[in-house]
């Protein structure tokens, strides 16, 4: 299911730090993170994770300056058929749209798609913009402000406790390393290897099994449904500083 935090243009010495858990059934076949280009497509190639299934990625990025990374918004009957989402983050990165004019392209076919939250950016115009779509709603585009932000399986920003407890967590950690150099491997397992789980009275009805709600009410989920074996897959930090820096 996943989850972000990230801080963007309101950092001394970083305009982006970006934190990002995976959430995913451990047998779906996956290759980790390496350069690669989406076969018969053109354009740079992709520094991600790929799922082997789908051929998509749930985060990318490109020397060239954009990333893109994706949640699935929660629903209790998601779609056959639906085109696969792992393939949004690719046409970006690999396309020569800015955020928000591919924002607007995709918002008129959203609907082929199951829930989704797509963050797109460019670090060198120092733009970055949000996108979701909901079955029965109009989706939804806007610029992402300066600031903080946490993006789960709702909404940017939306009040679920683990949204809540991982936001709490990396403002701590932010004001503490606030005039230093920040340590990506430090964040990542102070932040994203939290496995406390919110109290059942807290977590959110989306419509599935309340049970499994809880379930995937932890920041890190290990977990299984039935015999299979669900959870974070992969944990990734990056880290744009101001002079230009990469990590």
């Amino acid at each position: 299911m996943c989850i972000a935090a990230w801080t963007w243009q309101a950092h001394p010495a970083y305009g982006l730090l970006l934190l990002f858990n995976r959430d995913e059934y451990h047998s779906r076949p996956t290759r980790p993170a390496q350069w690669w280009a989406a076969a018969g497509e053109e354009g740079e190639e992709i520094l991600g994770g790929r799922d082997e299934l789908g051929g998509g990625t749930w985060l990318g990025c490109t020397k060239g300056g954009k990333l893109a990374f994706l949640t699935n918004v929660r629903e209790p009957s998601p779609r056959d058929g639906a085109r696969s989402r792992g393939e949004l983050p690719v046409r970006y990165l690999q396309g020569r749209q800015g955020p928000l004019e591919y924002a607007t392209e995709i918002a008129k076919e959203a609907d082929q798609y199951n829930g989704f939250n797509l963050v797109l950016a460019d670090v060198h115009s120092g733009t970055m913009v949000y996108i979701s779509n909901k079955p029965g709603d109009a989706p939804v585009v806007q610029t992402v402000s300066p600031g903080c932000h946490v993006l789960s399986n709702a909404a940017i920003d939306s009040p679920w406790p683990k949204v809540l407890r991982l936001g709490q967590s990396f403002n701590r950690f932010l004001a503490a390393h606030d005039d230093a150099e920040v340590s990506l491997k430090q964040m990542v397992e102070e932040l994203m290897t939290d496995t406390v789980k919110a109290d059942r009275s807290a977590v959110p009805d989306t419509g599935v099994d309340p049970d499994w709600e809880y379930q995937l009410s932890s920041i890190f989920i290990d977990t299984k449904k039935g015999q299979a074996r669900y959870g974070t897959r992969s944990m990734a930090a990056i880290g744009v500083k101001l002079d230009g820096e990469i990590r």
